[in-house]
């Protein structure tokens, strides 16, 4: 949720970060409005609250008319009063409701436009030159018996599969690579749950523009999440933390589950864009002064993740208008595609300032006993995904697949993945 008191003091920043976005700036004045009604209406009804409070002192020490005159005025106030809270309550739901439509301000230097204007930042690595015929993933996974689509289709649909075999040990050894990486950092591993109540799903910013990538059970009225961030944004909601010793960190690892709608025949072979997969995602929660080093602390975990599996990548820093609705910033991590002659996203890490925590009643006490929000921060560590890009950029001639030194011992020393017999 946006910083109100940053709204009032300084609605042309948070116009300039809606027209970056390509959102509508207007809004800023809708919701401006809303909160001076809002205000207005709850001073009223605090006014006309306490001369009825005071009016019931009165009453209890008049006698005769006087004391019927101080009731017929009791009654008048408690009628208003029930109005005037109504009024109030209405004022607070509109205005919550308007503010809750305004995206995390963008943090400074972020690039503006769409999808396509994000900027490079850097390449790292060399992207392979091979001499003999490439294949993509899903020929490389089938070959060696690690991926299958076609009975996941048969059993759950179109976007579906099974890691088999070497398939499965691979994404096992990757997930547990994250996991050891995140110990490393200080990270408090975490086995999340995939099914979250509405208000932890909104308070992370899912079910604005892009709710119909989420799934939801209506019988439960639950979600299934599409990141474990959910789930780790939601496990201190409500609570007053400790930052004094430093950022609070945890690594959750889980199935995670998106509809992909509107993206029909783009990137549907293989297992690049799929309904379920799994994710160990990095979370941590700091303070608004920390923020901006602790985004950067996990991109630099993200990146050595990346070179234990020794792929060709570039960081890009993501355009307002392709930034989540939480996110105030976000740098991708994208792995060169041989197959496809392009890059493909592999990590993503967003610093969302307060917006969640504002949300989910996340705050810390400071130094002179005051309570503010605190900042959240995810990012990917691995995911099923990054099979795609381990079997492309490092296959050879004959189908088999070297395996990078540093996964080797998560495979019980396998240097090669030979194909099936």
């Amino acid at each position: 949720m946006i910083d109100l008191r940053l709204l009032r003091e300084d609605p042309d920043l948070v116009r300039a970060s809606q027209v970056a976005r390509g959102d509508d700036p207007h809004l800023v004045d809708e919701v401006l409005d809303a909160d001076a009604r809002r205000r207005s209406a709850l001073t009223e009804f605090e006014t006309v609250r306490a001369e009825q409070k005071s009016l019931g002192k009165l009453v209890a020490k008049a006698q005769g008319d006087e004391k019927h005159a101080l009731l017929t005025r009791a009654k008048h106030l408690a009628e208003q009063v029930k109005a005037l809270q109504s009024d109030a309550d209405a004022a607070e739901a509109h205005a919550t409701e308007l503010s809750r439509r305004i995206s995390n301000v963008v943090e400074d230097g972020v690039p503006p436009g769409g999808e396509n204007d994000y900027v490079v930042l850097k390449h790292v690595g060399e992207v392979r030159d091979f001499d003999f015929p490439v294949r993509d993933h899903l020929a490389l996974g089938e070959g060696l018996a690690a991926i299958d689509t076609e009975r996941g289709a048969k059993v759950s649909g179109a976007r579906f599969y099974y890691l088999t075999g070497i398939g499965a040990r691979l994404e096992l050894a990757l997930l547990n690579a994250a996991v050891d990486k995140a110990l490393g950092a200080g990270f408090t591993p975490v086995i999340t749950p995939t099914l979250v109540k509405p208000e932890v799903m909104a308070g992370t910013g899912f079910l604005g523009a892009h709710a119909d990538e989420v799934y939801r059970l209506p019988a439960d009225d639950l979600y299934l999440v599409g990141t474990s961030e959910v789930a780790l944004a939601g496990f201190h909601m409500g609570e007053i933390l400790d930052l004094s010793a430093g950022p609070k960190r945890y690594a959750g690892w889980s199935a995670c589950y998106r509809r992909e709608a509107g993206s029909y025949g783009k990137d549907t072979r293989g297992i690049i864009r799929v309904h379920q997969f799994h994710k160990v995602e990095a979370f941590a929660y700091t303070t608004v002064e920390d923020a901006y080093d602790e985004h950067r602390r996990i991109l630099g975990w993200q990146e050595e993740m990346l070179a234990l599996a020794e792929l060709p990548y570039r960081v890009i820093d993501t355009a307002a208008g392709d930034l989540g609705s939480s996110a105030a910033r976000k740098f991708d991590c994208e792995a060169w595609l041989p197959s496809q002659e392009r890059y493909l996203e592999l990590t993503s890490t967003s610093n969302c300032t307060t917006f969640q925590a504002r949300r989910l009643g996340v705050r810390e006490r400071t130094a002179d006993g005051s309570m503010r929000p605190v900042a959240t921060l995810n990012g990917t560590l691995a995911t099923t995904r990054w099979i795609v890009a381990l079997l492309e950029n490092h296959q050879q001639a004959d189908g088999s697949v070297r395996v990078p030194a540093g996964l080797r011992p998560y495979l019980g020393g396998l240097e090669v993945l030979e194909p099936a017999r």
